[in-house]
């Protein structure tokens, strides 16, 4: 336990680096966005005096190293400034969105493992039989089709054609209260609360978005399981055990498979934190109200603040997802260790 500890503290130190280049460069690529917030937030009919006035409210008339000095004191205070185009402060809405992005990916990814990681088995251990093709086209189909098309088919097909699907505006149908706060994952909190009618009416409306994000997520895990597993099982100790007579589940499962589970696991990493910050199309076309669309409403007004928070919350969550990864590691393969690498 002690040399766990240790491994996760010199990561987290090592992560400090990272966060503050991450503070510094957010913080100057949002002043070189075009368009003045100051404008955005005194509104089409203000003065040039009431511009000006708001630029002195937001600390825009200083130089960048006086407001980058002000920001780093937000910062350490645990404020994250206000929002120019909800005039809310960010960190109550980034808390208020980040938890409907996070329930909406982390279901696509087990909608996808489900799928993804059988079959790339299947597809490694029967080369070139019906389930490898299979296994081929899905990950084509996964690839090349654009997640907002998927998307509108989905609806096209389930909810006007079929009418099985509820309407795919946000994350409960608006007959429906949200359940009490307690993590803001919706299914969590319905379940907690006991509620079985709210909770399956969220489910519900978690399926065609999650099926959306599921098909591109899919794509990539099922095709690394499936070099993986190909690359495991070739190996020399592999052959050794086919020879003793082991098992074949044994050699399949015990053997190939949590070898071939450490690159996995890489990808799974990747593929999480890339649809976290990228699923905003999937989130407009539902009308799901999570932080990619927040994000891209604030680029569109040169929203300062609620970019950097937005760019801040993701360098934090990529810097978690990286240690449970390594984490995640030593327990698949001892050897890894938890030592500083």
């Amino acid at each position: 336990m002690p040399a766990r500890l240790k491994a996760v503290s010199v990561r987290l130190a090592q992560a400090v680096p990272v966060i503050f280049g991450v503070i510094v460069i957010s913080f100057l690529l949002t002043r070189a966005l075009p368009g003045d917030p100051a404008v955005q937030f005194a509104g089409p009919a203000a003065t040039a005096e009431s511009i000006e006035e708001v630029r002195r409210a937001l600390g825009l008339d200083k130089s960048l190293p006086e407001q980058f000095l002000l920001y780093l004191g937000q910062l350490a205070r645990g404020d994250l400034g206000q929002s120019v185009s909800t005039g809310q402060p960010v960190l109550s809405e980034l808390a208020a969105r980040l938890p409907a992005s996070l329930e909406l990916t982390l279901f696509a990814l087990i909608l996808s493992c489900a799928v993804a990681i059988p079959l790339g088995v299947l597809a490694a251990t029967r080369p070139g039989s019906l389930v490898d093709q299979l296994c081929r086209i899905l990950v084509t189909a996964g690839v090349s089709l654009p997640t907002f098309f998927t998307g509108v088919v989905l609806i096209y097909v389930f909810y006007y054609l079929l009418g099985i699907a509820p309407s795919p505006l946000g994350r409960l149908d608006f007959i429906y209260l949200d359940p009490p706060h307690v993590t803001g994952f919706f299914l969590i909190d319905a379940a907690l609360d006991g509620d079985a009618e709210t909770w399956f009416a969220a489910l519900k409306q978690l399926i065609l978005p999650g099926l959306t994000l599921a098909l591109f997520t899919l794509a990539p895990i099922a095709r690394m399981t499936r070099a993986a597993m190909l690359s495991a099982l070739s190996a020399d100790y592999i052959r050794t055990a086919r020879a003793a007579g082991l098992d074949r589940n044994k050699i399949l499962y015990g053997y190939a498979f949590r070898n071939a589970l450490l690159p996995v696991v890489t990808t799974l990493g990747m593929v999480f934190s890339f649809t976290l910050g990228a699923n905003v199309l999937v989130e407009k076309v539902f009308a799901w109200p999570g932080i990619g669309s927040y994000a891209v409403e604030a680029l569109v007004v040169s929203d300062y603040a609620a970019v950097q928070g937005f760019v801040l919350a993701m360098a934090l969550l990529f810097v978690l997802l990286n240690l449970v990864i390594d984490l995640a590691y030593s327990a698949i393969d001892p050897r890894f260790g938890t030592s500083a690498r």
